[in-house]
């Protein structure tokens, strides 16, 4: 037994003039056809055929509106006389057409598609481009990064709402060709900044967007790269330097993120609104990339690694050590994950602890932290906070403390267990209660240079935490 048929035919992307002669002839003589929607131009000419507009009204989703027409269609090709249905569709059926796509799953019917122009053909023609000259073609709603170069046309820009999320993913000075009505009388092509996008106030299911270029993070690390290359192979002072005579500027610029981060953080709680410059940020981060750039050009130089590797491997330790995210794992919280990701790695990088890979030569605050974290993510919990703030304060009570202040000469690290006993139980508490102790220190540092430099009579309007006294 034969499958039944559905033939889908296209609407075009305007007025009936942009139909083809097939699809016209087909839409006046079908015997049971169907439209998705009224509410286009071509539509405007076919009163006599029923369209889904009602099941717009009701559907929670789109996805649920799609496998709804779908259903239908299946039903009355299945139930009609001969066994065929006609299905128009705004545009061309074989661009951004979910309901063609659902229907060409199917396996209990037999999809028939005839050409039609599609809002691709117009666009190019307004714009004066052949779309061999690299043209691509996005979703406004779809998720994700947009990889350039340009040009990109972006289709289902029907509202302003939809026009402003998709301005979000450019910069806010991209150049965006708002392609309006294509074809009408009433076509509009105006070229809108993407921070504007929202104001046109007109967009709907005939307005899409075109985008020649714009830069991209893709963009700017190529043009990173490239400089660093040039750097290599030009300059006297970059010739000269090799992997070991690059690390203490790695740590050096690492320390110098921290700060920035740090006196960034404390400016937006202090601002008003929430917000403070970051421009200070943005450059400390720029010199920490510097430096991945420069080891990843070496590696290109030795023939062994270079930055597409750094960037992938990275990219497919995340997917794999986020099972939560990209695969069936079931997680109940963050410490839930912290414990996955430990016994992943463990058997990851075939290590017999969990310890193995963790640098001995942190800072003893930021080591012990560490370590506690591994600790908890076995298994081994804290004791009660109450429990461990009272032994914070017995071995203080405890503590014997020399009448005279220790000279330099005097500072010793063979020193007191109990001083390493307090230490710990006070990094255990700070654990428990959520405090980073080496950050915390930090701060506290600064106060006490503000409050030195206050001694020495030094200005301290510059600097970006107050002194101790305050």
């Amino acid at each position: 037994m034969n499958r039944p048929t559905i033939h889908v035919v296209g609407l075009g992307p305007g007025d009936e003039s942009l139909m083809t002669v097939a699809a016209r002839s087909a839409l006046l003589n079908a015997p049971l056809a169907r439209l998705r929607t009224r509410q286009h131009p071509a539509a405007q000419g076919f009163s006599h055929i029923d369209s889904y507009d009602d099941a717009y009204e009701g559907a929670e989703s789109f996805e649920l509106l799609y496998d709804f027409i779908v259903s239908d269609l299946v039903e009355l090709a299945h139930n009609s006389v001969d066994a065929r249905v006609l299905y128009a569709v705004p545009g061309s059926p074989v661009v951004a057409e979910r309901t063609v796509e659902l229907l060409l799953k199917r396996d209990d019917v037999t999809v028939e598609l005839s050409p039609a122009v599609s809002v691709i053909d117009l666009a190019c023609t307004a714009m004066g481009r052949d779309p061999l000259g690299g043209l691509r073609i996005v979703d406004a709603l779809a998720p994700g990064v947009l990889f350039g170069p340009g040009p990109l046309l972006v289709l289902q820009s029907f509202s302003p709402p939809v026009m402003a999320l998709f301005a979000e993913r450019l910069t806010p000075d991209t150049a965006v060709t708002v392609l309006h009505h294509l074809g009408l009388d009433d076509q509009q092509i105006v070229t809108l900044c993407a921070k504007d996008l929202s104001h046109f106030e007109a967009a709907d299911h005939l307005t899409s967007l075109w985008i020649d270029e714009w830069r991209t993070a893709g963009v700017g690390l190529d043009e990173l790269l490239e400089l660093t290359h040039t750097l290599r192979e030009r300059c006297p002072w970059d010739q000269e330097q090799t992997h070991a005579s690059l690390t203490r500027h790695l740590l050096e610029e690492s320390y110098e993120v921290i700060d920035a981060l740090d006196n960034y953080v404390a400016n937006v709680a202090d601002s008003p609104n929430g917000r403070a410059n970051s421009a200070h940020v943005v450059e400390e981060l720029g010199d920490l990339l510097f430096q991945i750039a420069f080891h990843s050009q070496l590696g290109l130089e030795d023939d062994a690694f270079n930055f597409l590797s750094v960037a992938d491997t990275v990219r497919e330790k995340l997917i794999s050590r986020h099972p939560h995210v990209f695969g069936g794992v079931l997680v109940k919280d963050s410490n839930e994950v912290a414990s996955n990701w430990e016994e992943l790695k463990r058997a990851e990088k075939s290590r017999e602890s969990v310890t193995d890979g963790v640098p001995m030569q942190l800072p003893a605050l930021t080591l012990y932290s560490k370590l506690r974290r591994k600790a908890m993510s076995l298994g081994i919990e804290l004791d009660g906070g109450e429990l461990l703030r009272q032994r914070v304060v017995d071995i203080v009570a405890r503590l014997g403390v020399p009448n005279d202040v220790a000279t330099d000469a005097a500072l010793d690290s063979d020193h007191d267990e109990m001083w390493s006993e307090l230490l710990s139980s006070l990094g255990d508490l700070a654990r428990w209660s959520g405090v980073d102790l080496e950050a915390t220190l930090r701060r506290r540092a600064l106060l006490l240079r503000d409050e030195i430099r206050l001694q020495e009579g030094v200005d301290t309007k510059s600097l970006e935490i107050g002194p101790l006294s305050e």
